[in-house]
């Protein structure tokens, strides 16, 4: 609720009080939502590595209260922001700001940035941590766990589009930013009520070296020659059992790509009689999560051009908006940045559907606990995604004639399609991302691939930037103004920009198709329906003592 009350809201305040103009304010809320989620990665790492999630929340949680109390101060005072200039008014000169009232505003966005950052894969990881994977009955409620905290991020942003928002809009930013402030306060507070309740993970040490010790051991015996049998791998030899000449090691299941990792397991002949260094010989479940970071990447890049879409409908969309008609009734204007509450006030009716009825639905057909995979979940997602992106070219379209032929404004609720679209897209492809990288990692890396999920989106945010900036440049180079280049939408063509990232989505989505069907599960860490590399499908009891377990 108090991010999304900054950050839906954020290009508003930086155009008409900050004086930035419009492609340069979208570029600062764009790199603001990517900051906060590349930094979702510093999280995830300290969260596994050192402080554990409940620790690094409360940490962060702080440092973004401090945030959101400088950006109401500088809101409150005159002296720390520009003079009074209204930037929608044709010819005006409105200074810009600059030094000191710039490094205040740019202090207190970062500060915002860094706790939201690595707070935010924290929450989905600690709450995850509650349902053990040890435990069949636990670990199947997992990706309700998802579908429940996705509702609640929902309810989060309906209240912070609507009410903070509308709040921002009629008493000032100042007041916008405090309430903000004084909502994350009460969270922590919340939070720190729970504590005695809390499964809390140890943290594990670094994850990065045993990643680093992977390639090293791999490196440096790439000469040799793997054994024939994956079982005369390294491994703890008490955990493994032969299924059909496939390993279960460790937690994790020997698979056959990137073969060339597996040197990292084979043991040279000082190994018989001395304990080689973690650096020359490694197990195969260290090899195998290494295997699976690597696997994830593509399917990973695959969801950035989605959330560039996502960052047009936080900066573009709400600037289009404010050149559409506003008003509900004579004396109520709907606040532009509220019409990004239509998807969630959807999305609060169709979760719960989608839990109570399409999951048990799907459960029957495919036997699978979630219903549907979690990949094929996210390719529904992306390919909703252009709907929205195409819709949007329309109306945007429709309101430029109309404005330039006829000096009218189309009814501000004509863009509502293309976010009830994107949120229907992003209930698939948020929630199933989150869901495939937690459930594809081990304990003491699921604060950090979950993090990845964030950091698509600051990619896709980042990009954005750019993508903005090059067609400005290249369409300039073309006629006497680019696409994006003015202040005045009526002048510009936003509508031919959607078009170009419905392509980008369509090319995005058959790339994606290619590599989720080149992606393989591992088969340990999918306890309810496993599918073995070997062709057949296992189904274990529990994933925790593999030499105890009944193979159907």
């Amino acid at each position: 609720m108090a991010i999304a009350a900054v950050g839906n809201n954020l290009i508003t305040y930086v155009f008409d009080v900050m004086h930035f103009p419009l492609s340069t304010s979208a570029n600062i809320v764009t790199n603001f939502v990517g900051t906060i989620f590349l930094l979702s990665l510093l999280g995830g790492f300290l969260s596994d590595s050192y402080l554990g999630s409940f620790w690094t929340i409360i940490i962060f949680g702080f440092i973004e209260l401090s945030g959101f109390i400088l950006l109401s101060v500088q809101a409150h005072l005159p002296q720390l922001r520009p003079a009074d200039c209204n930037m929608r008014i044709a010819g005006n000169s409105c200074q810009e700001a600059k030094g000191f009232q710039a490094l205040i505003f740019f202090v207190g966005l970062y500060l915002v940035a860094l706790g939201s950052g690595c707070v935010k894969p924290n929450m989905l990881s600690h709450g995850g941590d509650q349902f053990p994977g040890d435990d069949p009955k636990q670990s199947s409620k997992l990706s309700s766990y998802f579908n429940a905290a996705y509702f609640s991020f929902c309810v989060g942003e309906l209240i912070a589009l609507t009410i903070l928002v509308w709040v921002q809009t009629h008493s000032g930013m100042h007041i916008g930013f405090g309430v903000s402030g004084a909502v994350m306060a009460m969270a922590l507070v919340s939070l720190i009520c729970g504590t005695t309740f809390y499964r809390n993970k140890p943290p594990q040490g670094s994850i990065f070296t045993p990643i680093a010790q992977v390639f090293v051991a791999a490196i440096t015996k790439r000469k040799q020659v793997c054994p024939s049998k994956p079982e005369l791998l390294h491994g703890n030899k008490s955990d493994v059992l032969n299924l059909n000449s496939c390993t279960v090691a460790g937690h994790l299941m020997h698979t056959e790509k990137f073969r060339f990792l597996d040197k990292a397991c084979i043991m040279t002949e000082d190994g018989i009689t001395r304990k080689q260094s973690p650096w020359k010989l490694c197990t195969v479940a260290q090899v195998e999560q290494v295997k699976i970071i690597i696997s994830v990447i593509p399917i990973f890049a695959c969801t950035i051009i989605f959330n560039t879409i996502l960052a047009q409908l936080q900066t573009f969309a709400v600037k289009q908006g404010s050149a559409m008609s506003t008003e509900l009734t004579k004396n109520f204007k709907v606040p532009p940045a509220s019409l990004q509450s239509i998807p969630y006030i959807t999305l609060i009716f169709v979760v719960p559907l989608y839990e109570a009825l399409f999951v048990p639905f799907a459960r029957r057909i495919t036997g699978k606990e979630s219903g549907i995979s979690p990949l094929q979940r996210i390719g529904i997602g992306l390919f909703l995604a252009t709907f929205s992106m195409v819709t949007a070219a329309l109306v945007e379209n429709n309101r430029r004639k109309m404005a330039e032929f006829s000096n009218q404004k189309i009814s501000i609720f004509w863009i509502a399609p293309q976010f009830l679209i994107f949120g229907l897209s992003e209930m698939f492809t948020a929630v199933g991302l989150i869901e495939f990288f937690y459930k594809q990692s081990l304990a003491g890396m699921q604060s950090f691939l979950t993090a990845m999920t964030y950091c698509s989106y600051s990619f896709g945010f980042f990009f954005s930037s750019v993508l903005v900036s090059v067609v400005n440049k290249i369409t300039s180079g073309l006629s006497h103004k680019g696409w994006l280049s003015e202040n005045d939408l009526n002048k510009d063509r936003l509508d031919l920009f959607y078009w170009l990232l419905a392509v980008l989505s369509v090319i995005n989505f058959f790339n994606y198709i290619f590599w989720s069907r080149w992606y393989v599960y591992n088969p340990t860490l999918e306890p309810t329906q496993l599918h073995d590399p070997c062709g057949e499908e296992t189904k274990f009891k529990s994933s925790k003592n593999i030499g105890d377990e009944t193979i159907v």
